[in-house]
C-alpha cells in the first residue's frame, strides 16, 4: 500500500472528526455568508508527483477556497430553485458516501433502500402505486428520460422500434409545449429529435399556461398525428400550471404522450391548499420531479415517474451484458434510466422523508409559499418595483419600476452587498428579476432583510440616475 494511503487509513477517525468540525463551523456561519458573489480568477494548479495526505489537502482547500465559499444553501439564496440540505439529508448523504454502494447492485441493501424511498415519494405526492420511479441527476435527465420513452411510443404508433432501429426510421416528430423549461429543448437535441421539433403554443392572456384552444387548433390542422405534449407543472418564472385535467380529457380523443414537467411545482401535491393545481397528473404518461429543489436533499438528485416501464426498458436496457441478468426475470433500475453507474442518491431522501414525514414537508412548502406571497405583497407596494405576475406559489417575478433596463446593474449591486441573491430572467419580453423560495431555513425575518436590501439597492440606483440626469 502506498505510504500516504496507509497514513490516512491509520488516522481515518481523526480525519472524519476534523471534517465534521469544519462542516459544523461552516453551517454555524451560513446565515452570515454572502449567498452568492463574483469569483476571482484562480491560479492554475499542478498535480504533484507525491501527494500531501488528506489532512493537508483539507488545509489547502481552506486556504485556496475557504474565503470564497458562499451560502448557496442559505436562507436568502433566492437564485436557482435549489433548497438547502436538511440536517437529516446531510446525515444520509454522509452515510451514502461512507458505505459507497452501487445503487444498481442487488446483492447490496442500497437497491432495496431505493425501492423503499421511491415508494415513500409516491405516497408523499399521491401518485399511483403502478408508476415506476427512478432516480436521476436532475430535471434535465428526468425530462430526457421521459421524452426518450415518449419517442419510443411515437415510433410504435408508426410501427417501428426506435430503440432498435434509430430515430431516422420515423416520420416527423413534434413536441408541443407553451412555456417549456430550457432542459426540454436540450433533451430534444440529445435525443436526436432536434430543438426544432419543439412547437411553442400560445399561452392564456397574462399567463404562462397553455391556451387549450390553440392546442385543439393545432390538432385540427394535424389530424391523426401522434405527438408529445410537455405540460408545465409549475413554470420557472411564475409557477404557472397547465390545465392537466383538461389535457387528460383531450387525450381521450387524440393520441399524444403527456409528460408533466413538475420539477418543483410537483410539491403542490403535498399541500391540501395547492394540490388541485396538479389535478389529473396521476393519468400522465411521465412526470419529472426534482429532489434537490423542494425536497431539500443534496444537489444532483431528481426522479422520473412513468406508467409505461416497458417503454423505458426498450430505450435503456443494457443488452449483451449477461452479468446484469435478464430484466424480464430480474428487475433492476439499471435497465430503466440513462446511468449504469449511480451512487446511492436515494439515501439522503430516505433519511429526510423518515425524519420529517409528510407533515414536515407540508409545513415547508406552505411556509415558503407564505413567505413568497409576503415578499410579493411588499414588492407590489414599493415605489421602486413592479410585480409582473401574481405570486402563485414560491416564485416572485418582478422588475424595476423606474427603468427595467437597469435590472443587470441592480442585480450586480445586490450581489456585491452579499445579503440576498436573485437571478435575472425575461417575462413576456420584459427584463425581470426572479426570487425563488424553496429553503427550509428561510424565515419571515429573512423576508424582512431581503426586502430592506432590495429597497436600499433600488434607491441607490435611483439616486445615481438622478445625478446623471442633473448633469
Amino acid at each position: 500500500m502506498n505510504a500516504i494511503f496507509r497514513q490516512d487509513q491509520l488516522q481515518f477517525n481523526e480525519l472524519l472528526q476534523g471534517t465534521a468540525r469544519y462542516a459544523g463551523q461552516f453551517l454555524q456561519r451560513l446565515n452570515d455568508l454572502a449567498p452568492g458573489k463574483r469569483m476571482p480568477v484562480f491560479p492554475a494548479s499542478e498535480l504533484q508527483e507525491q501527494g500531501i495526505g488528506a489532512e493537508a489537502a483539507q488545509a489547502l482547500f481552506d486556504e485556496r477556497y475557504g474565503e470564497h465559499l458562499t451560502a448557496n444553501a442559505g436562507p436568502r439564496y433566492f437564485g436557482f430553485v435549489t433548497g438547502g440540505v436538511t440536517p437529516a439529508a446531510l446525515v444520509g448523504d454522509w452515510v451514502a458516501s461512507t458505505v459507497d454502494m452501487n445503487a444498481q447492485d442487488k446483492s447490496a441493501v442500497g437497491f432495496h433502500i431505493e425501492m423503499e424511498t421511491i415508494s415513500l415519494l409516491k405516497q408523499l405526492f399521491g401518485l399511483p402505486e403502478e408508476f415506476l420511479g427512478c432516480f436521476v441527476t436532475g430535471a434535465t435527465m428526468s425530462n430526457y428520460t421521459g421524452l426518450a420513452a415518449a419517442r419510443q411510443w411515437i415510433g410504435l404508433q408508426q410501427g417501428v422500434d426506435i430503440g432498435e432501429e434509430g430515430v431516422g426510421v420515423v416520420k416527423e416528430i413534434r413536441v408541443l409545449a407553451a412555456t417549456p423549461h430550457s432542459s426540454v429543448s436540450k433533451a430534444l437535441s440529445m435525443l436526436g429529435l432536434g430543438r426544432n421539433a419543439l412547437v411553442k403554443l400560445p399561452t392564456l392572456p397574462d399567463r404562462e399556461a397553455v391556451d387549450m384552444q390553440a392546442l385543439k387548433q393545432w390538432i385540427a390542422y394535424n389530424p391523426g398525428q401522434p405527438f408529445i405534449f410537455v405540460a408545465s407543472g409549475g413554470t420557472v418564472n411564475t409557477v404557472d400550471f397547465d390545465d392537466i385535467a383538461a389535457l387528460v380529457e383531450l387525450r381521450k380523443e387524440h393520441p399524444f404522450w403527456l409528460h408533466v414537467d413538475a420539477a418543483f411545482g410537483g410539491f403542490a401535491a403535498v399541500s391540501p391548499q395547492y394540490k388541485h393545481l396538479l389535478n389529473g397528473w396521476e393519468a400522465a404518461d411521465s412526470i419529472t420531479i426534482d429532489a434537490h429543489k423542494w425536497l431539500n436533499v443534496p444537489y444532483d438528485s431528481a426522479l422520473i415517474f412513468t406508467r409505461h416501464p416497458s417503454l423505458q426498458l426498450a430505450v435503456f436496457q443494457n443488452t449483451g451484458a449477461a452479468y446484469l441478468g435478464d430484466p424480464a426475470e430480474n428487475f433492476n433500475y439499471i435497465h430503466y434510466a440513462p446511468e449504469n453507474s449511480r451512487r446511492l442518491r436515494s439515501l439522503p431522501a430516505w433519511f429526510s422523508l423518515k425524519a420529517y414525514g409528510a407533515e414536515g414537508y407540508r409545513d415547508l412548502v406552505e411556509s415558503n409559499i407564505r413567505q413568497a406571497q409576503q415578499l410579493g405583497e411588499r414588492i407590489a407596494k414599493s415605489r421602486h418595483f413592479r410585480l409582473l405576475a401574481p405570486v402563485r406559489m414560491c416564485v416572485v417575478c418582478f422588475t424595476l419600476k423606474e427603468d427595467e433596463r437597469k435590472v443587470p446593474l441592480f442585480l450586480r449591486k445586490l450581489e456585491e452587498r452579499g445579503v440576498v441573491y436573485l437571478t435575472p430572467t425575461q417575462y413576456k419580453g420584459t427584463p425581470a428579476i426572479r426570487a425563488a423560495l424553496v429553503n427550509w431555513r428561510t424565515t419571515a425575518a429573512d423576508i424582512d432583510t431581503a426586502m430592506e436590501e432590495l429597497e436600499a439597492v433600488a434607491a441607490t440606483i435611483s439616486d445615481l440616475s438622478a445625478i446623471v440626469d442633473n448633469k
